[in-house]
């Protein structure tokens, strides 16, 4: 007879808010700085190119390193290594503040990237030691994907209200507070999980994963940015080699730093695939919105920033009543359920025009971003569930690694639908004009800067279409793929079936 699983108390959920606030600002490291570039610029003086690494290299080295921070944590202790990502995240944001040139802050902001890497796979499988029932799980999981998503969107917002008063190196000093807390209470209120598994990390595989993922990331939004290129489809082709390699090699190891027979589970692979799906249409989407109302509607970046956080309205909405439809039914279905929402949210944004009310795009924005993340908790917490206790960590981090290709692609598709749409309605412009609506905004002004401004709006429109899209096809795949499918916790006893060493305190 299954007994049934301990409920948590106030420790775990206390230990869950000491996770959850270094998470958010790993999540927020992403965009914070999108605002600081023009200070660190004139500050460090960085050439184009290092700008674009100053920016892009913390989301690169993190995307690059999840697998095998994910394997890691599992063998050395997923505690240990949030721990030791807390340091070296805490150590690289003081170095990064006061960097005095911009081949310094590119390099601190990879170190920023390794510790990031370390921390974000680590807290979600941690989860799944603090919550032993369901219910309790779901709700972690829930809050953790929120805040996750929060946490991109807050970044230039936060990065815009600090650089109001102080100069651009507070945006980075601001994580120490956060992580001094996670070292001082983390010991005390977080489990540790060890696998005690015979044998070396495979260190061959972890640089076979980086080698994957990094150029495979990188090639995705070179194309995305630029257009077709041979060097990076070159870069694409590289990584897709290797990912080969990493694969072929995964099926000879005793102790695989991913355990391929998960990715065939329908709820880790179909929940896998429904993320990457939703992470298609975010990303994709986004590029779009923040546009619109900065150079369509004329908003300060501060200003848009701050109307973009409105859809985290829609998300408070629907992401709870998605928790408690799938208390009653099988949760594939409100998946679905969610991500048609989402769908219908991307439709309404596919009838905007220049022209309409500002509530009429928050409203539709609201809808898809609440559609969404109801869905996604569900597919996190049914793929973390799904594997064994002693996976947890590098379930998590193909999770997530599969959130940022789907980023990626979303970025590269969806952002060529648009150029490509654009560009064919200004076909009679200057080229300034027709390459970018920021080169319009730049050199164009009446009847020329208005068709531009049509001409976004119509590529913006396309653009919406491809992400319903790509959210109608989840919807579709998660009822296909996870109708009936149960976690590990609903079939048999937890984490205490596996061969593991696992403690309540240091």
């Amino acid at each position: 007879m299954t007994s049934t699983p301990p409920t948590a108390g106030r420790r775990e959920w206390i230990a869950l808010a000491v996770l959850i606030l270094p998470l958010l600002l790993v999540s927020m490291d992403v965009s914070i700085l999108y605002f600081a570039i023009p200070y660190i610029s004139r500050d460090l003086g960085p050439s184009a190119t290092q700008q674009l690494w100053i920016l892009d290299m913390y989301g690169f080295v993190l995307a690059g390193l999840l697998i095998t921070m994910g394997a890691l944590g599992d063998r050395i202790g997923r505690r240990r290594l949030v721990l030791a990502g807390a340091v070296v995240f805490g150590a690289a944001s003081v170095a990064a503040a006061y960097a005095h040139s911009a081949e310094e802050l590119i390099a601190v902001r990879a170190l920023l990237g390794v510790g990031g890497a370390a921390l974000m796979p680590s807290t979600l499988a941690l989860i799944r030691n603090l919550f032993r029932d369901e219910k309790e799980r779901g709700k972690a999981v829930a809050l953790w994907t929120a805040v996750m998503t929060a946490g991109i969107s807050l970044g230039p917002v936060v990065s815009g209200l600090l650089l109001q008063h102080f100069w651009w190196g507070s945006v980075f000093l601001i994580n120490l507070p956060a992580m001094a807390l996670l070292l001082i209470l983390g010991p005390l209120l977080l489990p540790e999980f060890t696998v005690a598994a015979g044998g070396r990390f495979d260190v061959l595989s972890a640089v076979l994963s980086l080698a994957t993922l990094l150029p495979v990331i990188h090639g995705i939004k070179e194309l995305a940015a630029n257009g077709y290129a041979q060097l990076p489809a070159l870069f694409i082709t590289a990584g897709l080699a290797i990912g080969v390699v990493f694969v072929r090699r995964q099926q000879t190891l005793d102790q695989p730093m991913i355990d391929l027979s998960l990715l065939r589970q329908r709820a880790f692979g179909g929940s896998l695939l429904a993320n990457l799906l939703a992470m298609f249409a975010t990303i994709g989407f986004a590029v779009f919105i923040s546009q619109y109302l900065q150079s369509v509607r004329g908003m300060s970046a501060l200003e848009a920033a701050l109307w973009s956080l409105v859809p985290i309205g829609g998300v408070a909405v629907l992401a709870p009543a998605g928790a408690l439809l799938a208390r009653r039914f099988d949760r594939a279905y409100v998946m679905a359920g969610g991500f048609a929402v989402s769908a219908c949210g991307f439709l309404r944004l596919s009838q905007v025009h220049p022209g309409s009310p500002l509530h009429v795009t928050l409203i539709g924005a609201a809808v898809y971003a609440g559609g969404l993340v109801a869905a996604t908790t569900l597919a996190n917490e049914l793929a973390i569930g799904a594997a064994p206790p002693e996976r947890a960590g590098s379930a998590a981090a193909v999770l997530e690694a599969g959130q940022e290709l789907g980023g990626a692609l979303g970025m590269a598709v969806l952002g060529s639908v648009g150029a490509a749409v654009y560009r064919s309605d200004m076909a009679g412009a200057p080229d300034a004009v027709r390459r970018t609506l920021g080169g319009a905004t730049a050199v164009a002004h009446g009847d020329v800067l208005t068709a531009a401004h049509d001409a976004f709006v119509h590529a913006l429109d396309f653009a919406a279409v491809g992400a319903a899209a790509a959210m109608t096809g989840a919807a579709v795949l998660s009822v296909v793929l996870l109708r009936g499918a149960r976690t590990a916790g609903q079939s048999a006893a937890d984490p205490g079936a596996v061969t593991a060493v696992s403690t309540t305190t240091g």
